[in-house]
């Protein structure tokens, strides 16, 4: 290891440690009477205020996916990696109302999790257990995103093997164990300080070391005219302007369906916090359209990705280099301990947020219906590590081209539970049969194919990716779908019509506890300080 690497190491160690520390400290932080409730370890008292809450989302929704696998897409498609800018503006007047709705509903019935929720609208322990399990395993490759970035800011430094990252790992689960969401919502304050410095030096400062921007895009444009790739390119072209499109728009409707998010909204304490998050948020998706241009830098400044465990150029590495290459060491060390906390923040709240679903809707259904909130604060603690571990594997079975088809593929999954969340969460015309039977259909269609698709970059002939070349049902051309918005498009056909059905033969529906005053409750109504005694009597019914 040379010098310069040892200086970068250093303070990133530092740093890292620093943070780790405060991991723990926030077991104390606001401390109630006591841990042992999912309210408190799941959902940090359902306190957070604004300024804490607009840390804890922001940290929560722009990870290592933002800092290393948007910048490593653009390094190697180019422009259609910016459909995550469009996609983060879209998404906020989409949930603006329905997440205020979940948030009422959920504090007067003390919901934790999406799946609580389903369980009460629609009567269907099977129709919640389908949700659980899909938000679980969605979080997983999302999870497994965030390890993929700390493993490229180490292999960056030249440190190899996986000692490191299972020490790291180590250190997220003891004290995401111990302090549970206070820890991410903690340590939020320092990664968002980090991120904004870097980025805004990076911005001014690498442009000016690599020749302007006219020689950046120029660097850009030169590399993509050399690949045989019809799809890449500084600017979009005919063969993959509707697979961004499709992409920009699943994803917009992906996002605040998964656990995680949600989890950050339910610990807000009143509508309003959303409000000025939802309208606060955007300032994240500035820093997003900033950050993909280190792909753009990274090809001017001759980058050449480290190569990976399989041999193959890892595309991950472009941004900690290039950082190593234009950077003092000191600055490096900064940058990565940036990008190496940026994943810690998130891994945490999603793993929390994926326990959360296991023991609610899994444990607490189906094994221990008389579950004490502190067995409950105990088995989503254990299952917290589990989800972590489940994330490694996550890597290590897709290994896609581009790490960001981890989160991608997540999105395929999780974008079949919105006809019973987000839907459900304006009407009731759904019947629970139908959305079961939509559920299926459009995750069969999903999965199959994503199956279909390969890696071109490791010759692996399945779950390479998640855009479906149209040739592959006899469409003569190049272009691609997002599998995710075809999915969904099949799950909500097959709910519409086996509603209909259903209802035309009177098949017997769940029981719908929830009301319409429900969705609109807030901070100081009665209905809300008794909320968590309701969801135990009526969930158990």
């Amino acid at each position: 290891m040379s010098g310069r690497h040892t200086t970068e190491l250093v303070i990133f160690a530092v740093l890292f440690v620093i943070v780790s520390a405060m991991g723990f400290v926030a077991a104390r932080w606001r401390r109630p009477t006591t841990m042992q409730s999912l309210d408190e370890w799941g959902l940090g008292g359902r306190s957070f205020g604004s300024w804490i809450t607009w840390f804890l989302v922001g940290g929560d929704l722009y990870t290592a996916y933002t800092f290393v696998a948007v910048p490593a897409l653009v390094f190697g498609a180019g422009a259609a990696g910016f459909y995550a800018v469009p996609y983060t503006i879209v998404v906020y007047p989409l949930v603006f109302l329905v997440l205020i709705r979940l948030w009422s509903v959920s504090h007067v019935h003390g919901f934790v999790t999406p799946a609580d929720f389903v369980r009460a609208r629609f009567g269907s322990s099977t129709l919640a257990l389908l949700v659980a399990i899909t938000g679980i395993v969605a979080t997983m490759p999302y999870i497994a995103l965030q390890l993929v970035g700390i493993q490229a800011t180490l292999e960056a430094m030249g440190v190899t093997g996986h000692w490191p990252l299972i020490i790291a790992f180590a250190i997220l689960a003891a004290y995401t164990y111990q302090s549970g969401l206070r820890a991410p919502a903690l340590i939020a304050f320092v990664k968002d300080l980090l991120i904004y410095v870097v980025i805004l030096v990076a911005i001014f400062y690498i442009p000016h070391k690599l020749g302007g921007w006219s020689h950046i895009f120029g660097a850009a444009q030169a590399k993509f005219d050399k690949t045989p790739a019809t799809t890449d390119g500084t600017l979009l072209n005919h063969d993959n302007q509707l697979n961004y499109a499709m992409l920009a728009l699943g994803s917009a409707l992906a996002l605040f369906l998964y656990p995680h998010s949600v989890t950050g909204v339910l610990a807000s304490k009143n509508r309003n916090v959303i409000k000025r998050n939802m309208a606060a948020l955007p300032a994240y998706s500035f820093l997003l359209g900033l950050i993909a241009l280190l792909g753009f830098m990274a090809i001017a400044g001759g980058i050449k990705p480290v190569n990976g465990g399989n041999g193959k150029p890892d595309g991950n590495t472009v941004v900690p280099l290039l950082f190593d290459h234009v950077f003092p060491s000191w600055f490096t060390g900064v940058a990565y301990a940036a990008i190496g906390i940026g994943a810690l923040v998130p891994a945490a709240i999603m793993s929390i947020a994926a326990a959360n679903l296991f023991t609610r809707n899994i444990y607490k259904e189906y094994f221990r219906r008389d579950a004490s909130p502190s067995e409950e604060a105990t088995v989503s603690k254990l299952a917290s590590l589990v989800v972590k571990i489940g994330a490694v594997l996550a890597i290590l079975l897709l290994d896609p081209q581009f790490s960001i088809d981890l989160q991608l593929i997540g999105g395929v999954i999780i974008l079949q539970t919105l006809p019973s969340v987000a839907l459900g969460l304006v009407t009731r015309w759904f019947h629970r049969g139908g959305l079961i039977a939509g559920w299926v259909a459009g995750m069969a269609a999903g999965m199959w194919m994503l199956y279909r698709i390969r890696n071109p970059a490791t010759n692996k002939l399945h779950f390479g990716g998640s855009a479906y070349p149209l040739n592959d049902i006899g469409l003569h051309t190049k272009m691609t779908v997002y599998v995710g918005a075809i999915a969904l498009a099949i799950n909500l056909i097959v709910a519409v019509l086996a509603t209909v059905l259903l209802r035309a033969l009177k098949t017997t529906d769940g029981v719908d506890i929830t009301r319409a005053d429900d969705y609109v409750a807030d901070e100081g109504d009665p209905k809300v300080i008794q909320g968590s005694r309701e969801v135990e009597e009526g969930l158990a019914t």
